[in-house]
């Protein structure tokens, strides 16, 4: 009798509807190497684990997909009331460039500033 072997997981996908030029500040992580994103989801996940997202900006009607991996986890009741999600970090292939772009276009002028975001 053999046994069927598990299952490869599937990488999650997440849709992402980021509505303010704030709420972008908030979420991108400008320090990874190819850009990355905070993601507030309840779900739980892995370090290292594939994530897919339609990430939709401000008032671009584009979905843009964009492949990456979870780099940062901030669990349920982090302390400091952080809000619970995963970072991503975007895959280096030309979606994650072009969103990495897009998204420091969008925030030209914000990113060297002392406000908080979700990460750092």
């Amino acid at each position: 009798m053999s046994e069927t072997p598990p299952a490869a997981a599937r990488p999650g996908v997440l849709s992402v509807n980021i509505s303010s030029k704030s709420a972008l500040y908030a979420a991108y992580m400008p320090f990874l190497k190819n850009g990355g994103i905070f993601v507030p989801t309840p779900k739980t996940y892995k370090l290292g684990a594939e994530i897919f997202m339609l990430l939709q900006l401000i008032d671009d009607p584009t979905r843009h997909p964009v492949a990456g991996t979870v780099v940062w986890i901030t669990p349920y009741g982090a302390q400091g009331g952080r809000t619970q999600g995963v970072g991503v970090h975007f895959s280096d292939d030309d979606a994650g460039k072009v969103l990495r772009g897009r998204i420091e276009q969008i925030l030209a002028g914000h990113l060297g500033s002392s406000r908080p975001t979700h990460t750092l």
